[in-house]
């Protein structure tokens, strides 16, 4: 089973027990939290989309920052160079669950039958 979520603007194919790194996420290394902004489910052979009532389970692993962007700005003949850097703040997250309520059985209505065999 895996799952499609958005997470920080970005989206990311998980499953179970997957380490993955996104932006940085307010919350302490070795709590839990929720994601709830899930695209999309494949479970065996199901695919569903657009689940409102999925949840994924994600535990924070770990801060840290990802490597150096150097930046260079430089004229020719103006003496003129500029250099920077800059390091994003990184979580890498686990995956502890994916809940998925269980579907309900659905009720044949015999109105909605009848009229499209009319």
């Amino acid at each position: 089973m895996y799952a499609i979520i958005k997470c920080g603007g970005k989206q990311y194919k998980v499953s179970k027990g997957e380490e993955f790194v996104v932006d940085h996420v307010d919350a302490e290394v070795g709590s839990k939290f929720d994601i709830t902004d899930v695209i999309m489910i494949r479970d065996e052979s199901v695919i569903v989309n657009g689940l409102d009532k999925v949840k994924v389970v994600a535990s924070v692993v770990e801060h840290f920052k990802g490597d150096k962007i150097l930046v260079f700005k430089y004229k020719s003949k103006k003496n003129y160079r500029r250099k920077f850097g800059h390091r994003s703040h990184l979580t890498k997250l686990m995956i502890e669950d994916i809940k998925v309520p269980k579907a309900k059985a659905a009720k044949k209505e015999e109105t909605s039958t009848e009229e499209a065999t009319a």
